[in-house]
């Protein structure tokens, strides 16, 4: 295939490069660490028979344009893909494909990370440790929020979802979940309940996001949906920033309508909303769920694998628009 190039928009992990080279594949990467613009992303697609993009790329109906008529597929780094234009690029008759199941233990791990942090307060105290202003030990210092026999409630529980809650069952906690449908595999072993929405947010004591991003999911978490939870409650987002409504957030932190949130992504990324970054009841990450050693090799390894397939004339195996098969 070394008539065939590829462009990869990031450096990823070596060995999901190596895959591709040892392929046969000639393959052109951003040198640069960083999201190159959409004109920069227009003109490095040109002419190239592959595309290996990650989430921070927006793939639209111009970008497959751009890449013209040669290109056979596009293969993302990420799990979601509202970033690619899929009815474009299923149109041009272009597999599009993903790396689902790798991250889940990393991103529930990492869920669960945020939430015991806000739980306990541990930036804060840290931040005071740091600066040198602790003046010691007192009884009403970072008072948090107790985990243990706690209500969980989980939006979303596929595979990620599912995994959070089944960390959650060595805290004893009660699980509470919504989906678009009952999961009874994890009523069964963990006693997880299923419910709406509005019941969920009601009762429980810590709110994790795990939705993919959709025309409905889109500020699934607004002000009503805010003034809902307890004002002890904790909301935790490791899905898409977007899911929340991030102006209304920063208001029902400031108010103190709920106790705090702890969030890995966000509505306008890598930018966040004016007042987010002040406040001390949140907890904020670079979007690092996935960012483990073992988890972005496994997604550089898998993205190869599907680029691979496409260029061969191959069903991608995690291809996510597969009516473009059925031609």
């Amino acid at each position: 295939m070394m008539d065939q190039m590829a462009y990869i928009t990031r450096i990823i992990p070596q060995p999901g490069l190596d895959l591709l080279s040892d392929a046969s594949l000639a393959i052109q990467v951003n040198p640069e660490d960083r999201t190159l613009s959409h004109d920069e992303l227009l003109r490095a697609v040109s002419g190239k028979h592959g595309i290996l993009c990650t989430l921070a790329d927006t793939v639209d109906a111009a970008v497959i344009e751009a890449a013209g008529p040669q290109c056979r597929g596009i293969a993302s780094y990420a799990v979601g893909y509202n970033n690619i234009d899929i009815e474009a690029a299923t149109r041009r008759g272009l597999p599009v494909s993903n790396t689902p199941g790798v991250l889940t233990d990393a991103t529930a791990d990492l869920t669960w990370a945020l939430l015991m942090c806000a739980a306990r307060r541990i930036v804060e105290s840290d931040a005071l440790m740091r600066s040198g202003r602790w003046r010691g030990w007192g009884p009403m210092q970072f008072l948090g929020a107790d985990i243990a026999g706690a209500t969980l409630g989980i939006i979303g529980a596929g595979r990620i979802g599912a995994a959070v809650a089944k960390r959650a069952s060595g805290f004893g906690m009660r699980i509470l979940y919504t989906a678009r449908s009952a999961k009874p595999d994890i009523e069964s072993s963990l006693g997880a309940r299923f419910t709406d929405l509005d019941t969920l947010l009601c009762e429980s004591d810590f709110v994790s996001l795990h939705v993919p991003l959709t025309a409905e999911t889109r500020h699934l978490i607004g002000p009503r949906e805010l003034s809902l939870m307890k004002q002890t409650a904790i909301l935790v987002n490791t899905s898409r920033g977007p899911v929340i409504d991030e102006t209304a957030l920063v208001e029902a932190l400031r108010r103190r309508t709920i106790f705090a949130a702890a969030l890995d992504v966000y509505e306008n990324e890598p930018a966040v909303a004016p007042g987010l970054a002040a406040l001390p009841n949140a907890v904020i990450c670079t979007h690092i769920g996935s960012a483990t050693v073992g988890t972005r090799t496994a997604m550089a390894l898998m993205a190869a694998q599907n680029l691979i397939a496409m260029l061969r004339g191959e069903r991608a195996p995690n291809c996510v628009n597969t009516q473009v098969y059925q031609r």
